[in-house]
């Protein structure tokens, strides 16, 4: 599936210019306009990149390796417990989320007791805004540029997104491009062909698959790059996601809200962020494996109500895979179940957001109607077939 471009959507379709809706679109500005994002740019692999180059970053890339003692626990588990993997676990990794999560659980029954009103309303404050910041921000602004946003919001979204305590926007967006580009296969960051702890967090786990180091380099990222925002945060990656995911959190409510520290740490800290995680991850596993497929029946990505809800409407995947470049990420878009929608149009009403884009309604009707399974609300129940009620009627 190509990434999203507004000249491409389902495989083998051509869209004319009445199959894309653009609202909220200004005028056009003739100067250097960095709010423009690039529209309209293709965004396949870098043409720039010669073979030399893509050689020296495999080669630097291969440095890494194993330690002895990871090498030697891979092996063991392989043959004691006789779970085998086919690549190199990152045991670094598996420390770090392994422990977070079991350390979150052991603390959540421990003192989830002592909790306020206080706790819980902030820690929701906390993950909406980081979920925006992925949603809005990292995916359909940044990935897929669905729309296209003033320097306020670009701001507003890369603090939101160094709430998550995700990786870099950078990382993020070529991952999500590779994976929307190469889907479901070895090239695919979290293939979902693997399973669905590997499409979860697995990837994360052990070393990436050659196809999926190659194409990660191959792929252009020269309009992410341009952005100066995008720009300020690789440069401070590091110090703004402490500062957003762990000290800003925790620190509010202790200061101002009248929260014990110990509490707000570890409801923020570590409920709150392993929840943003998983929520995340959760796109990239449940709805790549469980749901209908009523926009085109011959790709993994479902849709997921479940999902949606607590990813803020990234669950109907189906549909997303199939027009990509679409603001809403749903057809439908009911604020209920795609809270991010519901705030890019409060943006757009302010003039922060413009030039969202969505499909046409008749392209969508031709999509599902000739790849769809047939479970769209508006497609015909076949099996539901009145019988015909006969010319003569038996006299009583």
């Amino acid at each position: 599936m190509t990434v999203a471009t507004t000249t491409e959507t389902v495989p083998g379709t051509v869209l004319a210019a009445q199959d894309v809706n653009v609202t909220n679109a200004p005028k056009p500005d003739a100067g250097n306009d960095l709010n423009n994002n690039s529209h309209g740019k293709d965004m396949g692999d870098s043409k720039e990149l010669t073979s030399k180059d893509l050689d020296d970053y495999l080669h630097h890339y291969n440095k890494w390796q194993q330690s002895r003692f990871g090498r030697a626990l891979q092996q063991w588990i392989a043959d004691h417990l006789g779970l085998k993997f086919d690549a190199e676990i990152k045991w670094k990794n598996v420390l770090m989320i392994g422990g977070l999560h079991l350390t979150t659980v052991i603390m959540f029954f421990k003192y989830v007791w002592y909790s306020t009103l206080t706790t819980w309303l902030w820690g929701f404050f906390v993950g909406g805004c980081a979920g925006f910041g992925v949603t809005a921000g990292a995916h359909r602004l940044w990935t897929h540029r669905a729309y296209k946003a003033k320097l306020p919001l670009r701001i507003i979204l890369m603090c939101c997104y160094c709430l998550s305590g995700q990786n870099s926007l950078f990382d993020w967006v070529r991952d999500h491009r590779i994976h929307h580009k190469y889907s479901e296969t070895d090239a695919d960051p979290h293939n979902s062909n693997r399973g669905f702890f590997y499409a979860h967090v697995g990837w994360l786990l052990i070393r990436k698959h050659p196809e999926c180091i190659k194409k990660g380099r191959l792929i252009d990222m020269s309009d992410v790059l341009a952005d100066p925002v995008i720009q300020f945060h690789q440069r401070y990656f590091m110090a703004l996601k402490i500062l957003f995911t762990f000290l800003v959190p925790s620190m509010v409510p202790w200061l101002f809200l009248g929260e014990p520290l110990y509490l707000s740490f570890l409801a923020n800290c570590l409920l709150r962020y392993v929840l943003t995680l998983n929520f995340t991850w959760l796109v990239n596993s449940a709805a790549h494996i469980y749901g209908n497929k009523p926009y085109d029946s011959r790709i993994r990505p479902a849709e997921n109500r479940a999902v949606s809800i607590v990813s803020m409407g990234e669950g109907w995947h189906n549909y997303h895979h199939v027009f990509p470049w679409d603001y809403k990420a749903a057809e439908m878009g009911h604020y209920s179940v795609n809270v991010t929608t519901f705030w890019l149009d409060v943006f757009a009403k302010i003039g922060w957001a413009y030039d969202l884009k969505e499909p046409s309604k008749e392209l969508v009707r031709r999509t599902l109607e000739k790849y769809g399974d047939g479970t769209h609300i508006t497609a015909p129940i076949g099996h539901l077939k009145e019988v015909p009620e006969q010319e003569t009627t038996k006299s009583r």
